[in-house]
């Protein structure tokens, strides 16, 4: 299986209805599933390094070509590991091109405006690259599992229920498409981890003093919507995987396959960018090769 394979068997194809069920959390491309645990984590590691390597360079073709944007939204359930990909995947690149905004519950200006108002503001511009560590998808995750969370909204009142989710999903995909058409990149992921691995993780945290503190005892009243998070997410990603928006779902049980597999949906994807470095007009080579010649002349 190539690369080509391996992303398409992420991807969430766009038109057909997605479940979790049919997707594995500690999942591994065929090239990998022979190797020992050992192996398997060195050979991660290497993969996340030549991808992270060729990204670098795309950084700056992204940068230099100042005609697309390139948007990375993270979603998962708590413990998933989105902080921790972000920063071993972008680690290469050139953190002045780079912005990462973590979006937590609404403020009440931002409850003000419509749900998208927010995530509007901090889309990156034309050769930057924007990582979105939760998003405007929160408004058909979270809410939906809380509606409650719709009060504080003040929507008008015929917009509750099934169709209100319908409504959302429709706006979500308009805003993302409007995007794209001017020039904006959008990959969406989301990190699939399995119920099990999250109490682990839980474990892990509540037992290293260093880890502590990114324990919430909220997060465990929430493992008690799991399966209501998982319906959710499988509607979501069902109705908003698109051809110009497409979502990946990597399988975050095995850390280190995990962030190779996103930096190689990410690398790929901006490989297929079509970025060029910008041609020098004639009339500037000419000045160019004077100011050669001039600093040539001082040695």
């Amino acid at each position: 299986m190539d690369d080509g394979q391996v992303l398409d068997a992420l991807r969430v194809q766009p038109g057909q209805r997605f479940r979790l069920s049919d997707r594995e959390t500690d999942w591994l491309p065929p090239q990998l599933r022979d190797l020992d645990n050992g192996e398997l984590k060195e050979r991660a590691r290497e993969l996340l390094d030549a991808s992270r390597s060729s990204l670098a360079d795309a950084q700056e073709r992204l940068y230099a070509d100042d005609r697309y944007s390139l948007l990375l939204v993270f979603q998962a359930m708590d413990a998933a590991g989105k902080d921790g990909t972000i920063k071993h995947v972008m680690s290469g690149v050139n953190p002045a091109g780079t912005q990462v905004t973590s979006f937590k519950a609404p403020s009440a200006e931002e409850l003000d405006h419509d749900f998208l108002w927010r995530v509007a503001r901090a889309l990156p511009e034309r050769g930057r690259v924007g990582i979105f560590n939760r998003s405007h998808y929160e408004e058909v995750l979270v809410v939906r599992v809380h509606p409650e969370y719709l009060d504080g909204q003040r929507l008008p009142s015929d917009t509750r229920g099934e169709e209100l989710w319908r409504q959302r999903y429709e706006s979500i995909n308009g805003f993302e498409r409007h995007l794209a058409r001017n020039g904006t990149v959008i990959v969406k992921f989301f990190l699939n981890v399995s119920k099990r691995e999250q109490r682990q993780r839980f474990l892990d945290r509540l037992d290293d003093a260093d880890k502590t503190w990114k324990f919430n005892s909220g997060d465990v009243a929430e493992r008690g919507h799991w399966d209501e998070y998982m319906t959710a997410y499988e509607n979501a990603l069902s109705a908003t995987s698109t051809e110009w928006a497409p979502w990946y779902v990597i399988p975050a049980d095995r850390k280190p396959v995990m962030r190779a597999l996103v930096a190689n949906v990410v690398a790929r994807t901006v490989d297929g960018m079509d970025l060029r470095f910008p041609e020098v007009p004639d009339e500037e080579r000419a000045a160019l090769a004077q100011a050669r010649a001039r600093l040539a002349a001082e040695g």
